[in-house]
């Protein structure tokens, strides 16, 4: 009498055994677990405007808050003028991009003042964040 093993084993079938497969999956996935960094955006509530047009920007630079009562932000930090300024000035220094967070109701023309600040001292690219429609 022959078992189905044996037979199986004559003609050159054999199971595979995933064993270390199935190890070498689990270590990737708590690599990627640990040394993944994910970007929290500040605790500030603002309402950004909508735009129908625009592009999403993976870079991740220097971001600063302008909120409704027109009161300048970074890293959840209220900040003055020379704050701006100087950390403006890093960000040029490092090839960061600008982003300028503004509430739909924060005036105009603080956030052009924030806008030509940073072209004024070099930095190359300055982006306003949006929703989309």
């Amino acid at each position: 009498m022959r078992f189905k093993r044996h037979i199986e084993l004559e003609h050159g079938l054999r199971p595979i055994d995933i064993t270390p497969l199935i190890d070498m999956v689990f270590q990737l996935l708590i690599f990627f677990m640990l040394t993944s960094s994910f970007v929290v955006q500040s605790g500030l509530k603002v309402n950004l405007p909508n735009a129908a047009t625009g592009e999403l920007s993976q870079e991740q630079g220097l971001i600063i808050t302008v909120s409704r009562e027109n009161m300048l932000f970074l890293d959840k930090k209220v900040i003055t003028g020379k704050e701006l300024k100087s950390a403006l000035l890093k960000a040029r220094k490092n090839r960061m991009s600008v982003l300028i967070m503004a509430d739909q109701r924060s005036s105009l023309g603080r956030v052009v003042e924030v806008w030509d600040m940073a072209r004024d001292l070099g930095v190359e690219q300055v982006n306003i964040a949006t929703d989309r429609e």
